[in-house]
């Protein structure tokens, strides 16, 4: 095998030339079973070597078509110019100081970028974290001192991270919540638009939906007593659920006549992946938090929280924080992936991948009863399988589907409630001939379901 680098400049190319997994991931998978814990999960049993533009290369010289993308980070594509060259010449100056010692340039410009590209003229001021939980968790510790309240307004099939405070925001409990209990009190779950599956149908949806929310928010919690909603715009984890049209905007404006800090946690949907900027913009919505991370540092780890100046001032000096959050490799990264964002305008080429995906996939849809559901926007898109003729979900044809298509050499990821729903995340720089093939081999793998 000849070596290569990664990035943009690795052949955009399917390549299957061992079995899957090959011979060296499978010795490197016998030394992750020794030495990694066991709830340490994996998709794939091969291990990667390199990745650029739509393709992720293994230790055995396979190609796989990505469609992936690290669960929406690699935006971009991996190892991107303006991300290795910002990133490389921070490495060169210094790794560490930690902001909160001695701070730096980079952490004012992402803060200052985050100004610019979020939703909304109102001033606005951000802090940088670790990851899409810290980045929640700490939007909620922020939404808590600004208003004095306590209970926090979460949704069915929701997903917000794997902290014992966003954990008990997250809806969905294998594999997530199992046995890591007692989880942070406070917490209320209500109904979700979920068009598919609302028992008087999707046109009725937005309306009873939310008129449900806002009722048991009333009655059972108090609006005088919450503190934050928190949600996403499309909600990931849960099954790339779109909320039906009006459903947000309804519980936004709930929240600003009773002085609820509106959270939009745009974790997975933000940075150009559904079309826009970020996901909430589709309807309009100016939240007064929005928590960031995934595809915002390039694959490297960044989140922020960013909001309304006078909210996010409202915390005391050192409440925020922490040893790594801001790191200034990060931060350079970042700088990267937005200048990489704009330049080739991820938003343009984020809506023609949906253009692309989604007749092809109600194509198959039409062919293949077993898909219930096509939906999604941009390059954010799902089907949902379920028993043909029926809305009954159908995990075990999203597991062989998945199987084959990793057999085949072709890198999809599966999600839902009901572990039935095949995503489509795919680098937003990739090329449209490998799109297709991919889509190809999704078809042959429903064909192959019988």
């Amino acid at each position: 095998m000849t070596e290569l680098s990664g990035g943009p400049a690795l052949p955009q190319e399917r390549r299957v030339v061992t079995a899957i997994p090959g011979p060296k991931s499978q010795e490197l998978m016998a030394r992750k079973q020794a030495a990694v814990a066991a709830g340490v999960g994996t998709v794939m049993p091969v291990f990667a070597a390199r990745a650029g533009g739509g393709v992720l290369e293994d230790v055995d010289g396979n190609s796989f078509i990505d469609l992936g993308t690290g669960i929406a980070v690699t935006s971009v594509g991996n190892s991107a110019e303006a991300v290795v060259r910002r990133a490389s010449a921070q490495l060169e100056q210094f790794t560490h100081t930690c902001a909160m010692v001695t701070p730096y340039e980079g952490y004012i410009e992402v803060c200052e970028e985050l100004a610019k590209l979020t939703p909304g003229d109102h001033a606005k001021k951000s802090a940088l974290f670790n990851s899409g939980a810290e980045a929640v968790e700490n939007a909620v510790k922020v939404a808590r001192a600004y208003t004095g309240r306590q209970a926090v307004v979460v949704f069915d099939h929701s997903f917000h991270g794997r902290t014992n405070l966003t954990m008990a925001l997250t809806a969905k409990c294998v594999p997530y919540k199992h046995n890591f209990g007692p989880f942070a009190p406070e917490i209320y779950r209500m109904p979700v638009a979920y068009p598919f599956r609302w028992l008087t149908g999707p046109e009725n949806c937005a309306q009873e939906a939310a008129d449900q929310a806002i009722e048991q928010i009333t009655r059972q919690v108090g609006a005088d007593n919450v503190a934050a909603i928190v949600i996403e715009p499309v909600l990931g984890e849960g099954g790339f659920i779109e909320p039906a049209k009006g459903f947000l905007p309804r519980l936004a404006e709930f929240a600003k006549a009773n002085g609820i800090v509106f959270v939009a946690d745009e974790i997975q949907t933000g940075f150009c992946r559904t079309g826009q900027w970020f996901a909430c913009e589709d309807e309009g919505i100016v939240p007064d938090l929005i928590t960031t991370a995934k595809a915002l540092a390039g694959g490297l780890p960044l989140a922020a929280v960013t909001g309304r100046a006078e909210i996010m001032d409202t915390v005391h000096v050192s409440g925020l924080g922490g040893t790594y959050c801001g790191n200034p490799v990060a931060c350079a990264a970042a700088l990267g992936a937005i200048e990489t964002m704009r330049e080739l305008d991820l938003n343009a080429r984020a809506r023609r991948i949906e253009e692309i995906i989604k007749p092809r996939l109600e194509k198959m849809a039409q062919r293949h009863g077993v898909i219930g559901e096509v939906r999604g926007r941009g390059a954010m898109i799902a089907i949902e399988l379920v028993e043909p003729g029926t809305k009954e979900p159908n995990p075990e044809a999203t597991s062989a589907v998945a199987k084959y298509c990793h057999q085949a050499g072709v890198l999809v990821l599966t999600t839902g409630s009901y572990g039935n729903v095949v995503r489509f995340l795919p680098p937003l720089v990739i090329g449209e001939d490998l799109l297709n093939e991919g889509l190809d081999v999704v078809e042959e793998a429903l064909a192959s379901l019988g």
